[in-house]
């Protein structure tokens, strides 16, 4: 790191620092009526807890160095033996199709010993279906009834009847890519040989997290038509701050395409059955125990995450409370046995649950002024220009500057982290305060990945359409009437205003939802084949992408003149040394620099052909979706593109109407 960047970050927290001490004993209205000094006090406290999480981040990433950052991946040890491993598939009540691409999935993930790879489905429910599903893939099955422990029981209760050295987690919609063993055992074989090598100087390695990853939009980038701008929610967690942990031998066990070391699980007593978040608790413990854990970077599996309100919030709010149990559980302030990298990545998470909390504060805070003229912070205004903006916006530059250290592009920005909280805040700060009172939701859900759209998903909109509505009043209301200076010195409370109001813009248009028409994800697969047109004659062609119910692709003979519209055809595609046959209908074609698209709609045999179709599709990260942020696009341009989206989905429907007369 350039010694001008280390300047800038320290001069960004030094800054802030000197207005968090000027806020705590200059700012505060100590003689105002109670109700005004409590939600100053809690608005100083929310910032004081702001600045200290990025505070980490900011001394996280300097810690890091670009060799952490990038895990590389070893060869599997030539002088350890290859060690068994069981792959445990978790389910409760998820649909048997969505299990059966990642028990397919599973069988085909690549290992130098196949014969060393024990694949097993955990299922709670004891479902027959399930058990069949076990027997055509040859799988073990292991079934439970009467489970009082979620999915931790699940597991535990599978865990007795295997022996393997080494274990792999994956939830039922987690489909594991070929790799996955290929970048993840290396790292304990190796760790396996340093232990010998050198016992006094290598902790064991107690699990490799590789990062969630999700094949379809999430509610962010559908419902905001931001498929090809903002990369998934979660990757910002997944592929840089969880790095960034197990570049101090931290990481966070997320739950599912996890590799464990059996003996380690076993020492700290098995998954733990006192919290709906056994992951966050089971990874904690391993490292309290003396176990290392690493997270890579680039993903081995791909999943579904939910796109619809309910889904959504009842899945970050299970997230919620689970942590906070988890938190309580380990005494992450008190505990001894915690080292203190571990403690700070800790309080890091458990803040992060609080930050909905206070984003409800930020909101609130300028509207009791604009609206009652509640002061919660006696300051003046130039005084407030000099201590609080250098800082602000300085430190704002170094939170983006940071995470772009070690790569070229961003995952999120500020403001799109901003964004996210605001969409959350009114739906968690609530769960939040009770879990952390004592008040614990017991019960584990799984969430449904099904969209649906009711009534009641409608509802939900209702929270931001409130604060919008209340912060638009607030911003009209302030500025009314005011000239020159009276503008001027009103400048920092219309701007917070200003900024909340976006953020509730975007909020209100994630909440309006967005019509699914597409049934498959489409994935962008370049491999060879061939197909008959109507004359019988057959083609060589190409594949652009594929889903489980159509392709399209291109023939690499030139101009072909027997495949048209509606005509039906059959095809072959090439994987591996595998030719699958698929029969289909031809419903588009297009042209694309001087070469024909040609999309079919397929229909698979329900045999090995149906395999490793499904293996086709999905081995592999979905490449259609971003990875990164495209920094040229800004919250401001999406809310216009939304705006402008929307009102003519209307005109549309309001001309369809009146067409009808």
């Amino acid at each position: 790191m350039s010694n001008r960047r280390r300047f800038l970050y320290f001069l960004a927290i030094a800054l802030s620092v000197i207005y968090l001490i000027w806020r705590i004993f200059f700012t505060i209205p100590w003689h105002s009526n109670i109700f005004t000094l409590i939600f100053a006090l809690l608005l100083v406290l929310s910032e004081i807890l702001s600045n200290t999480t990025g505070f980490i981040l900011i001394f996280f990433r300097m810690l890091s160095t670009k060799k952490k950052w990038n895990l590389q991946m070893p060869d599997y040890s030539k002088t350890q033996p290859l060690p068994d491993v069981d792959i445990i598939i978790v389910t409760h009540n998820e649909e048997v199709e969505l299990l059966r691409k990642t028990v397919n999935a599973a069988t085909f993930i690549d290992y130098p010993d196949k014969s060393k790879v024990h694949i097993v489905i955990a299922d709670d429910g004891n479902r027959p279906e399930v058990k069949a599903l076990a027997k055509q893939y040859h799988v073990q099955y292991s079934g439970m009834e009467d489970n009082k422990q979620a999915k931790s029981g699940n597991i535990n209760h599978t865990l007795a009847k295997l022996d393997s050295p080494l274990f792999a987690i994956f939830d039922t919609d987690m489909i594991p890519f070929s790799g996955f063993l290929r970048n993840t055992v290396p790292l304990f074989t190796e760790n396996f040989q340093q232990l010998q090598d050198d016992p006094d100087h290598t902790d064991p390695l107690g699990f490799v997290q590789t990062p969630q990853s999700f094949y379809n939009a999430d509610i962010f980038q559908f419902n905001l038509f931001s498929e090809k701008i903002i990369p998934n929610e979660q990757d910002f967690f997944s592929r840089d701050i969880n790095v960034l942990n197990g570049g101090n031998n931290r990481a966070l066990f997320t739950g599912s395409n996890a590799v464990f070391l059996r003996s380690a699980v076993d020492e700290v007593g098995d998954f733990p059955t006192d919290t709906i978040t056994e992951d966050f608790e089971l990874g904690t413990k391993l490292n309290m125990a003396g176990y290392i854990s690493l997270a890579t970077k680039i993903p081995q599996s791909s999943g579904m995450t939910p796109i619809d309100m309910k889904g959504v919030i009842k899945q970050r709010t299970r997230w919620a409370r689970g942590v906070m149990q988890s938190c309580r559980n380990l005494h992450i302030f008190t505990n001894p046995h915690l080292s203190f990298v571990n403690r700070i990545i800790l309080i890091n998470a458990y803040f992060y649950w609080w930050a909905f909390f206070r984003r409800m504060i930020y909101m609130i805070a300028p509207i009791l002024y604009a609206l009652f003229k509640i002061q919660v912070v006696n300051a003046n205004f130039w005084i407030l220009m000099v201590i609080w903006a250098p800082g602000y916006f300085l430190l704002h530059y170094v939170m983006g500057d940071t995470s772009g250290m070690h790569d070229k592009a961003k995952i999120r920005n500020e403001r799109w982290g901003e964004v996210q909280e605001t969409f959350f805040a009114p739906y968690l700060f609530i769960p939040v305060f009770l879990e952390s009172i004592g008040i614990k939701a017991k019960k584990f859900k799984v969430t449904s990945k099904n969209v649906t759209y009711s009534i009641k998903d409608k509802l939900y909109i209702l929270p931001y359409l409130i604060l919008w509505t209340i912060t638009l009043v607030a911003i009209i209301k302030f500025n009314y009437g005011k000239y020159g200076s009276e503008i001027l010195v009103g400048s920092v409370i219309t701007f917070w205003l200003l900024m909340h109001f976006i953020n509730l813009s975007m909020c209100l248009f994630i909440s309006m939802g967005r019509p699914v028409y597409r049934k498959n994800e489409r994935f962008i697969r370049r491999v060879n084949g061939k197909i008959q047109g109507d004359d019988g004659k057959w083609h060589p062609m190409k594949t652009e992408d594929v889903s489980e119910g159509g392709i399209a692709f291109t023939t690499t003979d030139g101009p072909v003149t027997d495949i048209a519209e509606n005509d039906n055809v059959n095809l072959t595609v090439k994987h591996n040394d595998y030719d699958i046959k698929l029969s289909g209908k031809v419903v588009r074609t297009s042209h694309r620099d001087n070469a024909t698209i040609y999309s079919v709609q397929v229909q698979v045999p329900s045999d090995e052909n149906e395999n490793h179709y499904l293996q086709l599709v999905y081995d592999g990260a979905n490449k259609t979706l971003p990875s990164v942020q495209d920094t040229w696009v800004t919250p401001f341009d999406e809310l216009y593109m939304n705006l402008i989206v929307r009102v003519r989905t209307y005109e549309r429907k309001i001309s369809r109407y009146f067409n009808r007369f």
